[in-house]
């Protein structure tokens, strides 16, 4: 019975292309209880969790875990056929938070309010709470991830240059620095793409607004400001991104400049770029904020194994695995007291990541963000770089939004 059942789950995992299969081709089985997990990590990331993560956690608990990769943007697919043929082989799921609504929508992982128990005090509560839907817990926190302000510390180094603290000291500095070298130092994230939406968003938020209403006081305020700033910033904005902007910082193509929390180890480690340092971010007319990325923890709702699934959840959210992740891989942690053992050149870009996290914020979590995605980046153009009028534009971009969103409910 077992030997049928596991070779029908093994032609269902081939058909999804999940089976890991071994060097004599044939797909491997457990004799034991095992826990099948799926996330999507680099090479090097897979390398630290399968030497230093699982091997406690499987001689702990007497089982083996199975490991594969799933690109985000295939997850949601692969969960749900599984889930509709009632032939559910993965129990936990690392998701990227950009993308949490349709899984609860859909009824596809465990309402986890029975096991909050399993968060200790030590877990940021800003990273939980965005994760309760209706009053239900239904993800864990798993790997957050966070922008961070880079800047050159031999232009900032407190005689000429100030870092600013505010959205006002932040122009100011554009225009001084494009004054003194001919051309702007400074850059947001323009590729009219994702990586534009992160940084409105958090515009956005620091006005006081809501970027799935668009029109509001604290979207004008944030749109108002970019346009006022845009023609003091770097021509190299509209090349800016999650992986540009390291470049722009190593190579003294940019001074100042906010980009994702991974850019430490390119800048520093990879391209020796020491004079490099960083700080949370600059207030808006509501305060700091920040958006909030990485992956969080899901447990498939028909999940044979959820108890396991519960204690490797638990396990991987402990000091114990999240000061791995920290020393290993440069992680953000999800608690305040895995820190201990942070290389001395990192420590001032942690400082600056776990306050980033402080002021952070999930992106809303709503079915249709690529509509959101559209109509911001339009506005960004449109507002920014053509210089239109903000009301009027973003009036009509919001209605339009407006009407996706609701045909989408």
């Amino acid at each position: 019975m077992h030997y049928t059942r596991r070779v029908t789950l093994g032609l269902l995992l081939g058909s999804l292309g999940l089976v890991r299969v071994s060097s004599g081709g044939m797909a491997s089985l457990s004799s034991g209880e095992t826990l099948s997990l799926s996330a999507s990590l680099g090479e090097n990331e897979w390398k630290v969790m399968r030497e230093h993560v699982f091997p406690p956690f499987e001689a702990r608990e007497h089982c083996r875990i199975r490991a594969v990769n799933i690109e985000a943007g295939d997850t949601l697919k692969k969960i749900e056929v599984m889930h509709r043929a009632n032939r559910m082989s993965i129990d936990l799921v690392l998701l990227d938070n950009m993308n949490l609504a349709p899984y609860v929508e859909k009824r596809l992982v465990l309402d986890l309010t029975p096991y909050q128990a399993l968060i200790e005090p030590a877990v940021d509560a800003s990273l939980v709470q965005p994760l309760t839907f209706d009053g239900r817990l239904m993800f864990f926190p798993g790997r957050p991830n966070v922008q961070i302000t880079y800047y050159n510390t031999d232009v900032f180094s407190g005689t000429g240059y100030h870092i600013p603290e505010t959205w006002d000291e932040l122009l100011a500095v554009a225009q001084r620095l494009k004054a003194a070298y001919k051309v702007g130092k400074v850059a947001v994230h323009g590729t009219l793409d994702g990586s534009t939406t992160a940084q409105v968003f958090e515009f956005i938020t620091a006005a006081g607004g809501k970027i799935t209403t668009f029109n509001d006081a604290g979207s004008i305020k944030a749109f108002t400001f970019l346009q006022q700033l845009y023609p003091y910033l770097s021509p190299e904005t509209k090349k800016a991104n999650w992986n540009t902007t390291n470049t722009f910082l190593s190579n003294d193509t940019l001074f100042l400049a906010r980009n994702w929390s991974v850019g430490m180890q390119v800048i520093v480690q990879q391209n020796q770029k020491t004079n490099i340092q960083a700080y949370a971010t600059w207030a808006g007319p509501a305060g700091r904020a920040t958006m909030i990325g990485g992956d969080v923890i899901a447990i498939t709702k028909r999940s044979p194994h959820q108890e396991l699934a519960l204690k490797f959840a638990g396990y991987f959210m402990s000091r114990e695995v999240q000061t791995l992740l920290v020393s290993e891989l440069g992680w953000p942690p999800i608690r305040s007291d895995a820190l201990g053992s942070v290389p001395e050149w990192q420590q001032g870009f942690f400082q600056a990541i776990m306050e980033a996290l402080r002021y952070g914020h999930y992106r809303p979590a709503i079915m249709g963000w690529s509509a959101v995605e559209k109509y911001v980046n339009l506005a960004f153009k449109d507002i920014v770089m053509d210089g239109r009028d903000v009301q009027t534009t973003l009036d009509t971009y919001a209605r339009d939004l407006q009407e996706e969103l609701d045909w989408l409910k």
